[in-house]
């Protein structure tokens, strides 16, 4: 849905609706004033030279809200939304749009905290599965999971390289008993794993390819096992993969 205010024609006064507040010497809302806009929205909070300015609060008549700072009419600078179905974005706006760092809490409960840019997910940040406690942390670029990340959960976490929210590529599982199973995933014809990696999880078919068993080694991102380190499991072990 769209978030941006609908008061864009402070200069056309057969538009504005009505107003209480102060007003400059050129009869410009000016100042801290209250509107009540054409469709039903509302506006309350600090006027420039006619602008939205300042700290303010928009309501619109749909039940979503916004309190906090404007710019020029525009969203710019901290700011909460409170969107119809629930969800909530707290943090930094540019131009009406989420941009900067923020917190979008969604109506399952799931929660984003991280990096936005032109309202999606960009750069670095944290996702959290409500329902069941895991964590995605890692990269994102265009809303999706990309380059290097680790999944979360209970007792265990994946590390490796996403592509399109899916991981891809060489990785490995780290389990809090103290070892690690290296390997790959691929894409496969079979064994997809439906709802393993939560809702933002595409239909991609993958498929974990194990390698060896190892003590837990330092890890970075996109760096293969080598072949110098030390199985600590057999290879019949291995293609258990992880419970």
């Amino acid at each position: 849905m769209s978030d941006a205010g609908s008061d864009e024609f402070d200069d056309d006064r057969s538009k504005l609706g009505e107003y209480e507040g102060g007003r400059n010497e050129a009869g410009e809302r000016h100042g801290v004033g209250k509107a009540v806009l054409p469709n039903g929205d509302t506006y309350q909070g600090h006027y420039e030279n006619g602008k939205r300015h300042g700290e303010g609060t928009y309501r619109f008549k749909n039940g979503s809200k916004y309190v906090g700072d404007y710019y020029q009419n525009m969203k710019y600078g901290q700011g909460t939304f409170y969107y119809p179905d629930g969800s909530k974005y707290e943090g930094s706006w540019v131009e009406d749009l989420r941009q900067g760092h923020g917190v979008y809490t969604y109506p399952n409960g799931d929660t984003y905290d991280g990096e936005w840019l032109h309202h999606m997910r960009q750069g670095q940040g944290i996702y959290h599965y409500h329902e069941t406690g895991s964590k995605f942390k890692g990269s994102w670029v265009n809303g999706k999971m990309e380059s290097a990340g680790e999944y979360i959960h209970s007792n265990h976490r994946y590390m490796g390289k996403f592509v399109h929210n899916n991981p891809y590529g060489p990785g490995k599982y780290v389990f809090d008993i103290g070892c690690e199973q290296h390997g790959e995933y691929q894409q496969a014809e079979q064994d997809r794993a439906e709802g393993e990696w939560g809702e933002l999880a595409s239909t991609a078919v993958l498929k974990w390819i194990p390698k060896c068993v190892t003590g837990l080694t330092q890890w970075t991102p996109g760096q293969e096992t080598s072949a110098g380190e030390k199985e600590a499991a057999s290879a019949e072990e291995a293609e258990s993969g992880p419970v």
